[in-house]
């Protein structure tokens, strides 16, 4: 972990080098850039976010980052993220929902298409290749998949879902649908899931 967060520092140290304008030189650990240019910067300029799965991945993000993704509701990661400070930079929290009418329709669906959801622990994170997914992806069954995707059209274990995340101090949630059917998704939320919150927040 320290050399991977010692090369991802570097990396972003060089990006907001090259951020500045002009002509470039690094000459780092890690990385050597000569004489380079990015002719046309983006204005304004994009926002680093760094994921982080666990506390010390969480302090890289805050050292490092304009934003934290995290895919897991922990309270932790946005504390060390954030340092104990009124940390005001976005904190991203993403989690996966396969919505449809029938909810054993969603099931097969999530396991169809996403598998990997149910891959445990940091496997999901080290595996190199494409071939290596499908081989873990072998390993899990749809009773799995169902238990890490929120499959169906109940409105409870959405609500719940996104109030995990805001309790532990995300301010922004993205929700991640499985499949083909994005209408059904976009309908539900709207219909069901938005309302809720428009009231909550009102």
């Amino acid at each position: 972990f320290d050399v991977r967060a010692e090369m991802l520092d570097e990396a972003i140290e060089v990006i907001r080098l090259l951020w500045e304008g002009g002509q470039q030189s690094h000459y780092g650990m890690y990385y050597t850039v000569e004489n380079a240019r990015i002719y046309t910067l983006p204005d304004p300029l994009p926002q680093i976010m760094i994921a982080a799965a666990g506390e010390k991945a969480g302090e890289l993000a805050g050292r490092m980052g304009d934003g934290l993704i995290s895919t897991s509701p922990d309270d932790k990661v946005v504390k060390a993220f954030a340092d104990g400070k009124g940390d005001k930079r976005p904190k991203y929290g993403q989690f996966t929902v396969c919505v449809a009418d029938n909810e054993a329709k969603t099931r097969k669906t999530a396991y169809e298409w996403w598998p990997t959801a149910a891959v445990k622990g940091e496997l999901g994170q080290e595996l190199p290749l494409p071939a290596h997914f499908e081989q873990a992806a072998q390993m899990v069954t749809e009773d799995d998949v169902a238990e890490a995707v929120i499959c169906g059209s109940d409105p409870q274990k959405h609500l719940e879902q996104i109030q995990k995340y805001v309790d532990a101090g995300f301010d922004h949630i993205y929700v991640h649908q499985v499949g083909p059917d994005q209408e059904a998704f976009f309908r539900f939320y709207r219909e069901k899931i938005l309302p809720e919150f428009q009231k909550q927040y009102a």
